[in-house]
């Protein structure tokens, strides 16, 4: 038995040691760009990146590996997942790199508590190799269920951010700004990612020299926030010399009762879930007083 786990120590030891040979020397190699790529950014008329982040190029090495882990997995990332990491201000690369650092994680613990066992007790030689297989599957995973998870949180952050921004750009115009430095000046107070994709559509708006709305609102389409929709229509306005201060204020306090109408009865139906966790137990103890009389009865 000592052999055979000497064997299997021999051959995991190996295995991680090249693969992680190989990652260091493929991360080093710089990437060639493609052409698809550099072609999308010469043209105008091809849709921008979903991301500012996925703009830049990856930085550190385990980016590196991520980025070459996105362009060749089978499971590549689910529209829904990039609006998520967007609004999250994560690149893809970084998650692909959160899913190899799980993937390890996942795979080294039962490697570690199956060679453990196979000191203690006689455990077949497949148990570990299964385990840890069964392990890097999983730990693959986990970042997608902690992505699915933190949705609502994420969309949350969103929202009051962008409720946020429409406060700042009516701010701007009781300054007298123009619909275009209002725009511009509000989205530069703040790094949020949010802000930070809605600084890169003005400014790809401002060298291109088109009005900044049709940016605004292929923005909202992917981030998937109609309301930043709404916004443009509103300062599209500017161009007819239309009074907008007013109209504004209006259409952004129509878009907070909105919000808070859902944010109350989101409250509501937590509530509404939190009483029948309450009567669940409320009759469980109920029913251990009424089982012995009716157990007596019924002898």
């Amino acid at each position: 038995m000592s052999a055979h786990l000497t064997t299997l120590l021999v051959v995991l030891t190996g295995a991680l040691v090249g693969g992680g040979v190989v990652l260091l020397v493929r991360a080093l190699v710089p990437a060639t760009p493609r052409l698809g790529d550099a072609l999308a950014v010469l043209s105008t008329d091809l849709p921008v990146r979903s991301t500012v982040a996925e703009a830049t190029r990856p930085t550190g090495r385990l980016e590196r590996v991520g980025s070459w882990l996105h362009r060749r997995s089978p499971l590549p990332v689910s529209p829904r997942q990039a609006r998520l990491l967007e609004l999250r201000g994560q690149s893809s690369a970084e998650f692909f790199s959160e899913k190899l650092i799980m993937a390890g994680v996942g795979a080294a613990l039962p490697a570690l508590v199956t060679a453990c066992l196979l000191l203690l007790v006689e455990v077949s030689v497949a148990v570990p190799v299964l385990a840890t297989l069964a392990g890097a599957v999983v730990g693959w995973f986990v970042p997608d269920l902690a992505l699915r998870r933190g949705e609502a949180s994420a969309r949350g952050s969103a929202s009051e951010a962008l409720f946020t921004y429409f406060d700042l750009v009516v701010l701007e115009r009781l300054a007298n700004r123009s619909g275009t430095q209002a725009l511009q000046s509000a989205a530069s107070m703040s790094s949020t990612p949010l802000f930070l994709r809605i600084q890169a559509a003005l400014e790809r708006a401002r060298l291109e020299q088109r009005p900044p709305w049709p940016e605004l609102k292929r923005v909202a389409d992917q981030l998937d926030l109609p309301q930043l929709g709404d916004l443009a229509d509103v300062m599209s306005l500017d161009e007819t010399g239309a009074a907008l201060s007013e109209t504004l204020r209006a259409r952004v306090r129509e878009l907070r009762d909105a919000h808070r109408n859902e944010v109350t009865i989101a409250a509501q139906e937590v509530s509404e879930r939190m009483s029948i966790a309450m009567v669940v137990p409320a009759m469980v103890f109920g029913l251990i007083f009424l089982v012995p009389p009716l157990l007596r009865l019924l002898a």
